[in-house]
């Protein structure tokens, strides 16, 4: 069977893990918490960071990578990449495009929000996990806090640029649905839609996902009001339906929170 090691909230296994489902191949996730998912992801054949899917062929560590294995698995009529030319070279641009500003900007900016909190965090970010690591992030949040934001670079005042930069990547997506268009790329749901929407879901906060994530009416005042907006925004409304529309049942989605 696959294997996907993962950060159970990551928004990036979260891509990985709608491609495998939308795509009917069984896996097997292996949820860890940050740090010290690096020692799973290393045995597992990946670098430092999660998804990394353990396939027959090898390990994949990037989950633009594991869209593009996933694809090539499932039937024509139903992938989501166009096969050649320029409607693939765009699609694939667009992707790019929300995995390297979307995807860091709106993670960091959630984090920031989230660390007040720690309860809370703790309760969400923890599912599925094994004991042993749940106990420790526990003991050792202030190390654990600090390695996440020298890896992440958050730095006083980053969320303010962050902010700026999620709201651009929603005007962009907004900018090409505002011709009437149901998807990215026209009339078929396709890997543009499913990165954004699974990028987005830090701050769209989404009911369907492959992990529980806390929901307006427990988050902190502030937090609450930014995901409200984000999800009023036209590409929000976009990214909530795609979850609504195409994403298939999360094999995890009754995972207990943690207390």
């Amino acid at each position: 069977m696959l294997r996907l090691v993962t950060i159970p909230i990551s928004h990036y296994c979260e891509k990985a893990r709608w491609a495998l489902e939308r795509a009917g191949l069984e896996y097997r996730e292996e949820p860890h918490v940050q740090a010290i998912h690096r020692y799973a992801v290393r045995r597992a054949g990946g670098g430092n960071t999660v998804p990394v899917l353990v396939t027959p062929q090898g390990s994949i560590g990037d989950s633009a990578l594991i869209l593009d294995w996933v694809d090539k698995r499932t039937p024509s009529e139903s992938r989501l990449f166009p096969p050649t030319g320029p409607e693939r070279r765009e699609v694939l641009e667009i992707c790019r495009r929300l995995d390297e500003r979307l995807g860091p900007s709106g993670r960091r900016l959630m984090y920031v929000h989230m660390f007040t909190n720690r309860e809370l965090a703790l309760r969400y970010n923890n599912q599925g996990v094994p004991n042993w690591e749940d106990r420790a992030l526990r003991v050792g949040w202030p190390l654990i806090i600090g390695i996440v934001n020298r890896v992440l670079e958050i730095k006083p005042g980053v969320e303010v640029a962050d902010e700026a930069t999620v709201w651009r990547e929603f005007d962009f997506v907004a900018e090409r649905l505002a011709d009437g268009r149901p998807y990215l790329s026209g009339e078929r749901f396709g890997a543009a839609d499913l990165t954004f929407a699974a990028l987005s879901a830090p701050l769209t906060v989404p009911t369907i996902y492959g992990a529980k994530l806390p929901q307006p009416e427990v988050l902190p005042k502030a937090t609450a009001a930014l995901v409200r907006r984000v999800r009023a925004h036209p590409a929000g409304c976009h990214a909530l339906r795609m979850f609504a529309q195409h994403r298939p049942t999360p094999l995890r989605q009754g995972a207990t929170l943690v207390h």
